[in-house]
Order: C-alpha cells, then sequence, then structure tokens
C-alpha cells in the first residue's frame, strides 16, 4: 500500500471562484463571498503557472496530518485552530480545461503529499476572489489508470470465468 501512496498521481476536478470554506471543499458551509466577475480566463490560466513545479503549500486544517496523536479533521471540526507548516511538494502540470465562471475544470498531475483542495484554495488566493474545490478525480496513480480499472460487472464477469476453469 505504502508503495502506491509514494507514486505521483493525477487528479481532474473541479473549483468555485468567489468563496472560501473551511474545509477548502465543499463539505463545510462558505464562511467567505467575494465579487469574481472580474475575473477572466487569461487570469485563470495566467495564476495556474504560478503552481507549476517545487512548490510550498500548507494543508488544510481540515486534512489527516496528525498533529500530538489527533488528526487534525478531528481538531477542525471542535473550532480548534493551529499553525500548518508549509510543505514542499511538486505540481508536474496544472492544466485548465475549461472556464465556465464560476467553475474552473482542471487536470493536475502532483507528487505525493500535494493537496489539491489546497491548490483551489490558493489559486483563489492568486486570484483574488477565494475558490474551493466542488469536484475531484484521481485519474492515475504511477502508472496505474482508472482507464484500466474494471467495473463490477467486468470483474464478476472474470471471476466466474476463473471459476469454471478446470484446476
Amino acid at each position: 500500500m505504502t508503495d502506491f501512496q509514494g507514486l505521483d498521481k493525477v487528479y481532474t476536478g473541479t473549483f468555485r471562484l468567489g468563496a472560501t470554506t473551511p474545509s477548502y471543499d465543499s463539505e463545510t458551509e462558505i464562511e467567505q463571498e467575494f465579487p469574481y466577475q472580474h475575473i477572466t480566463p487569461e487570469l485563470v490560466h495566467a495564476a495556474s503557472l504560478q503552481f507549476v513545479g517545487d512548490i510550498q503549500q500548507v494543508p488544510p486544517m481540515f486534512s489527516a496530518i496528525k498533529v500530538d496523536g489527533q488528526p487534525l479533521y478531528k481538531k477542525a471540526r471542535k473550532g480548534e485552530m493551529m499553525e500548518i507548516q508549509p510543505r514542499s511538494v511538486h505540481i508536474f502540470s496544472f492544466e485548465i480545461t475549461a472556464i465556465e465562471l464560476p467553475e474552473v475544470s482542471f487536470r493536475l498531475h502532483c507528487s505525493k503529499g500535494t493537496y489539491v483542495r489546497s491548490v483551489a484554495h490558493d489559486m483563489g488566493q492568486e486570484l483574488g476572489c477565494g475558490a474551493y474545490l466542488t469536484a475531484l478525480r484521481r485519474e492515475n496513480v504511477g502508472a496505474f489508470s482508472i482507464q484500466q480499472a474494471w467495473d463490477i460487472e467486468a470483474l464478476m464477469d472474470e471471476l466466474e470465468e476463473m471459476d469454471e476453469m478446470p484446476s
């Protein structure tokens, strides 16, 4: 399992401009709203370039990082906030795939330890209008792609075929 966790990942997803949430995603209620009407596709593309390469990233309070033996999300849900130190991560590519304001869709290829929610949040900060993650799908882990995955029917068919094979 830890072998897979250490591999780089590819995600697709969507973030919403013009608002922030404590969890940096739609798990928690919107805490602040900001105007986003001044944002252009050119600004979004230019801002995304700031996140390619080696970057320092602050994980969200609503994360599984343990402090004093307890995941941060447990502290956050109790209203306890603490300072989290930035971490080094690597973004191989950050492609903006669609812009339908206030929604922005993307494809992100990143190193282990990258919090995509933090990328969305930081994009909002860079654009000066706030943002939070609304959708996320892991497409690849290392060389393993979701395109190679079996749906439940195909898996069941394969298992039935294996059962019918002579021993």
